[in-house]
């Protein structure tokens, strides 16, 4: 069994940034990754890392502007969020899972509970 515990939300300016942190407790899976869902819309993925080799992966829309990163020893998971934009406001979620398309919402077998962005204009 794993739990996520997610943690570091909270409300910005646009160009702002934020921390997210993701605590997780049993398990070690090979693929972590961060999801967000704004009132709405679907849930969509936003960066995945392999625990492994430290490979990543990245929406189009946060390229360049977040950072996905892994700590193995201390089992958590970071997104740090540059240059926020008010279509970044969403509920954030971190998954857990061994592997699969890294986009794809059916291949994490784990899930967090959330923590909320909002970025105003």
């Amino acid at each position: 069994q794993v739990q996520l515990v997610e943690s570091g939300g909270g409300s910005v300016q646009a160009g702002g940034s934020l921390r997210l942190t993701c605590a997780a407790s049993g398990s070690t899976y090979l693929r972590m990754a961060w999801f967000r869902q704004a009132p709405g819309k679907e849930r969509e993925a936003v960066a995945s890392i392999y625990t492994g080799d430290g490979m990543t992966d990245y929406a189009d829309s946060v390229k360049g502007r977040f950072t996905i990163s892994h700590d193995n020893a201390k089992k958590t998971l970071f997104l740090q969020m540059n240059s926020l934009k008010p279509d970044d406001t969403a509920m954030y979620y971190c998954a857990a899972g061994n592997g699969g398309t890294w986009y794809l919402t059916w291949y994490y077998l784990y899930w967090g509970q959330g923590t909320q962005v909002t970025v105003s204009s």
